[in-house]
């Protein structure tokens, strides 16, 4: 904020006298009232508003693929962004820009054939950033990306996924930020402020309770309203309320019977009743189904035309508008929302400019990043960090020798020097299957200049299992390529347990390095030495992995998600939707409600493989002193945590609760934590100031949060199964609007 302000003022000391000795801002406000820029946005809005014609309000309201799509026929304007997601017609004479999008969530993503593949910085996958539970490393990595998006002319991103990791085998849990609401909530909330601090709009999306791919065009979710504020919708509000996005994008499944971009329930009685958010809603590429209903019900912007079946927010508007179905105050709502959000965030006052980009220091941000969101899941005989004494490594898999994963679907970034593995199926929609060229065993060579290196590709375990046998210590590369449109079992795909288990056999002193878009089932995890998760490390993963294994870089991070052991420990062991074809509709009952997670598995007393807030260290760290002070009206919990082991890290401290009395949908859940570092040695206080909705139960009658009076627990851990001290607070009952939201 501080440096839009300087921003401002510099512009403004810049234009500060015009010919005449008139103030620039006079002259201009005086023929265009609305670029004066001390005014606020909704003031501007409606002035530019009075002066538009019905045509210019309809042009802003319609969107278009930014890309050639011959499908359908379709031929891009010529002032769209070729390779883009979409493109929104400006209107020249009133001074507003065009609104050029870019598919996003960890970069400018690319759309299209090979002449429009932009080459750009990827940062780890949203569940590594996530996986890092810091959201000022959310922010950086979000200002780096939204930084190249301006320099590549976009000044809209579609970034921003929140929805929650309700069912761990969605092909899209790589984008997302977890399934816990307040922790994927802050983290989203703060890659996208990063974002927009670019001058640039961000989204955050899909809107709502889209957990699925499997049948995402028509699958019809259901849920009761307060299990869906205590989870789903909660994710989204805490983001929001970090994140002031410009834009929410809503999605493509129905919720309750209703699609999401024409459900009242979802666009007016929530977005805009209950948490009475100022910006736009626009849709999803393909999500819109009606005129009438998705304008009256409160979608502000029909997006990506030719994707959805008709144009319905252009002739059949009109047409809508002249019969009275649709009112000219609500085309003047739609219009005016769009441009607040363009003056709100910069896009008019600070036009974007195709310029360079500084690859070389993006790279050191996804790197940090990377490094940050691993999460060191097991370390027997603390086998990790490798010692520089190793003489004898085997690597095995994955394509180590090339290059890093990424997930695939509409978020793909293309990254300089191409795909390093090409001609993987699927290579079209929704691959190809992208690898990017920063090979972990080009990387450990360099660590390890005296070390005796040698790769194996992993295809015949027997000759993987010899190689093993002759070395020191074995890695084995396990990759999971998820992606957008389609869900995917959790069993590693190409017979890669097999592989696991011969080289475990010929050498104890294994390592498995994970690059998954989310929880995978391990049979062998018992027997191996190491694991460690890096997710899909983005374009500079191949040297954070190596930094990683040589202890350069302490693991910090915590899953954001539950591993499971197998499948029946999920809600539905079997997929909704699988085999089912357009023509067959289907509803997904959420009947867990806000049993999220590991919401879930502490009420059905489930024992995971991995739980919800677990991550290891090459150090240790000891907490003391827990206290909770309960006077005002905010919850505060302090504690003591000392780094007591030989390296300097980082640690999650996290805070759970629950009421003495029972009565919620599980045993605990978080409601706050911090990201703390510390030299060894070294000792710090920490205040964490609990989320009170986490202390509350919703009440739809009432639509309030309740805070029922009682005794409650205040536990601090490492995970949501490692507790290391618990206190216990005595709470007045308090009572919440719906709205509520934190003034800090």
């Amino acid at each position: 904020m501080r440096k839009g302000r300087l921003a401002a003022l510099a512009a403004a000391t810049a234009l500060a006298l015009a010919p005449g000795g008139q103030p620039a801002s006079a002259q201009r406000s005086t023929a265009r009232p609305w670029m004066d820029t001390s005014l606020d946005p909704d003031a501007r809005a409606a002035l530019v508003l009075a002066r538009m014609t019905r045509d210019e309000k309809m042009r802003l309201i319609f969107g278009y693929f930014g890309t050639d799509f011959p499908p359908r026929d379709f031929r891009a304007a010529a002032e769209a962004r070729q390779g883009s997601a979409g493109y929104v017609p400006g209107i020249a004479r009133l001074g507003i820009p065009p609104q050029w999008q870019t598919d996003a969530g960890i970069g400018v993503a690319t759309q299209g054939g090979a002449r429009d593949k932009r080459e750009r910085t990827a940062l780890p996958s949203g569940i590594a950033t996530a996986a890092s539970w810091d959201p000022e490393l959310a922010w950086r990595g979000g200002a780096m990306i939204g930084s190249e998006a301006r320099s590549s002319g976009f000044n809209v991103m579609l970034a921003g996924g929140v929805n929650l990791s309700r069912e761990p085998r969605n092909g899209r849990n790589f984008e997302y930020g977890g399934e816990d609401p307040l922790l994927a909530g802050t983290i989203v909330g703060a890659h996208v402020a990063g974002i927009q601090s670019n001058h640039i709009i961000s989204t955050i999306k899909h809107f709502a309770v889209n957990d699925q791919e499997t049948g995402r065009d028509w699958v019809n979710v259901v849920i009761e309203d307060a299990p869906a504020r205590m989870s789903d919708l909660l994710a989204f509000q805490i983001a929001i309320e970090r994140a002031d996005p410009g834009s929410i994008m809503c999605a493509y499944n129905q919720v309750n019977g209703a699609f999401s971009c024409e459900s009242p329930y979802l666009l007016t009685q929530v977005l805009r009743q209950d948490w009475n958010w100022p910006g736009y809603v626009m849709s999803d590429w393909g999500a819109v189904h009606s005129t009438v209903q998705a304008a009256n019900t409160g979608l502000d912007q029909q997006s990506g035309f030719p994707f959805d079946d008709q144009p319905y927010f252009a002739a059949p508007l009109r047409q809508a508008i002249a019969r009275g179905e649709v009112s000219p105050r609500r085309l003047d709502e739609m219009a005016r929302r769009i441009l607040r959000s363009m003056f709100a965030h910069g896009l008019v006052d600070h036009p974007v400019e195709i310029g360079p980009i500084d690859f070389a220091v993006h790279a050191e941000v996804t790197r940090s990043a990377a490094e940050r969101g691993a999460v060191l899941l097991k370390n027997r005989d603390r086998i990790l960090p490798l010692s520089p004494e190793t003489r004898r490594i085997a690597l095995i898999g994955g394509h180590a020798d090339r290059g890093v994963l990424s997930g695939g679907g509409s978020s793909q970034v293309y990254p300089i020097g191409g795909n390093a593995v090409p001609g993987l199926e699927p290579t079209s929609w929704p691959g190809p299957i992208v690898y990017y060229p920063s090979s972990p065993l080009a990387a450990i060579r360099a660590q390890a200049p005296n070390a005796s290196i040698s790769f194996d590709e992993g295809s015949d375990p027997a000759a993987a299992a010899r190689l093993a046998a002759e070395s020191d210590v074995a890695i084995v590369f396990a990759n999971q390529w998820t992606s957008e449109s389609r869900d995917f079992s959790m069993t590693l795909p190409d017979d890669q347990d097999a592989l696991v288990e011969a080289v475990v056999r010929a050498n104890p002193r294994t390592v498995v390095v994970l690059q998954t878009g989310g929880p995978v089932l391990m049979p062998w995890a018992e027997r191996v030495a190491g694991i460690l998760e890096v997710w899909y490390p983005g374009t500079s993963g191949g040297e954070a992995i190596a930094n990683l294994l040589f202890g350069h870089a302490n693991p910090s991070g915590h899953l954001p998600i539950t591993f499971p052991r197998d499948e029946s420990q999920l809600p539905r062991p079997v997929l909704d939707g699988v085999g089912l074809g357009e023509d067959q509709p289907f509803s997904v009952n959420y009947h867990e409600g806000a049993q999220v997670g590991y919401r879930w598995f502490d009420a059905r007393e489930l024992e995971p493989l991995f739980p919800f807030g677990h991550g290891l260290s090459y150090t240790d760290f000891d907490y003391a002193r827990l206290r909770a002070d309960a006077g005002g009206e905010e919850v505060r919990v302090s504690f003591r945590i000392e780094n007591d082991g030989r390296r300097a890290g980082r640690d999650i401290a996290q805070i759970y609760v629950s009421p003495v009395a029972g009565g919620w949908e599980a045993p605990k859940r978080l409601a706050g934590f911090a990201s703390v570092e510390l030299e060894p040695g070294a000792e710090r206080e920490v205040s964490v100031t609990l989320d009170p909705r986490l202390l509350a139960v919703y009440d739809s009658p009432s639509r309030e949060w309740r805070i029922a009076a009682g005794e409650y627990r205040i536990m601090l851990g490492e995970s949501s199964r490692d507790i290391a001290e618990t206190v216990t607070v005595t709470l007045p009952e308090r009572r919440l609007p719906v709205g509520w939201r934190p003034t800090r």
